[in-house]
């Protein structure tokens, strides 16, 4: 395998390979966002299934609290799948930039994975945008907005 000598050659490559370097800080930041939204699930879940667990508790409020459940599983499970795809989206933008540096300072051909593997990587980087959205509005629908305290 044959390396570039010359430092335009190195630093060509350097560029080129660092542009997808801010997409994978969107991913960062979006994988954080989701990681602490999961959290504030999990956390409510503990809640909801203590409640449950209450000797006394009236079957409305059970029958709620197992509409809540569920209502926190489908969330969690979009908040799931959006991290997955997120990783999956930082992973190969990752090998992108190894590809491209690759297909720069080399003469591996390698540009094809590295223009698949960016296109991939977006693709996937849109659909865990999707799944964000569709947690985010089912958790803002299951917002009672005061009606459970003006029912008692």
């Amino acid at each position: 395998m044959f390396f570039a000598a010359d430092s335009s050659t190195v630093t060509h490559a350097i560029q080129l390979a660092v542009a997808p370097v801010f997409l994978l800080t969107a991913v960062s930041g979006m994988i954080g966002a989701t990681a602490g939204r999961l959290a504030r699930i999990i956390d409510r879940a503990r809640i909801v299934e203590a409640r449950l667990e209450q000797p006394d508790a009236q079957q409305p409020a059970l029958d709620r609290a197992w509409t809540e459940l569920g209502q926190l599983r489908t969330r969690g499970a979009l908040a799931n799948a959006c991290i997955a795809l997120l990783t999956i989206c930082a992973l190969l933008i990752g090998l992108t930039i190894l590809a491209l540096f690759l297909a720069e300072t080399t003469d591996l051909k390698v540009l094809r994975f590295g223009t698949i593997g960016f296109l991939i990587g977006v693709f996937c980087f849109l659909m865990a945008l999707l799944c964000f959205l569709a947690e985010t509005l089912l958790a803002t629908r299951l917002l009672q907005f005061g009606r459970a305290s003006r029912k008692q």
